[in-house]
């Protein structure tokens, strides 16, 4: 009975040991989610030739965005559809708050040119694909708020891994 009882001991104190050790791994995984570094999936032509239609797996780091002091022209940013919340695109900062950007509003139709100046807690955000992207264009400067990151490297695919950096405007 004695060795019974032990066995129970010892299978009692590794299950709690692991136990432990997958609460820290995921409390860490949690924690850099959060507020540090999250994957993307980028998929789509709105971002050619940054990005594969066929697909990428990008890195991003959320803590540019807390401030919008750290974005700057150039600088690809995870964000949130302002059209629809389920949608996470990636798209290229054109404009930060008080800068005036001129744009071609449909450019597979016509060459019909609008200016505006971007407001205050805004940035203008368009794909470098511009004839095949949803993007500012169509519905308008993107609120600090529905930015959630800004990104640094390509993942995947492995050939084309490395960073992603600001392109000239």
């Amino acid at each position: 009975m004695a060795s019974s009882s032990s066995f129970w001991n010892i299978a009692y104190q590794q299950a709690m040991k692991s136990g432990v050790l997958v609460a820290k791994v995921y409390c860490f995984l949690h924690f850099t989610t959060t507020h540090l570094l999250f994957p993307a999936y980028a998929f789509g032509p709105s971002m050619i030739p940054t990005l594969h239609p066929s697909g990428n797996v990008v890195l991003a780091e959320r803590i540019s965005t807390r401030s919008s002091r750290k974005l700057s022209r150039g600088d690809v940013v995870v964000l949130q559809s302002p059209e629809d919340p389920n949608k996470i695109p990636i798209k290229r900062v054109i404009g930060l708050e008080g800068d005036c950007v001129s744009f071609v509003v449909d450019p597979e139709k016509n060459d019909e040119s609008r200016t505006i100046v971007v407001p205050k807690g805004h940035v203008w955000v368009q794909g470098d694909y511009t004839q095949n992207s949803r993007d500012s264009r169509v519905f308008g400067p993107l609120p600090y708020g529905l930015i959630q990151g800004r990104v640094l490297w390509r993942v995947w695919p492995f050939q084309d891994f490395g960073p992603i950096g600001p392109a000239t405007t």
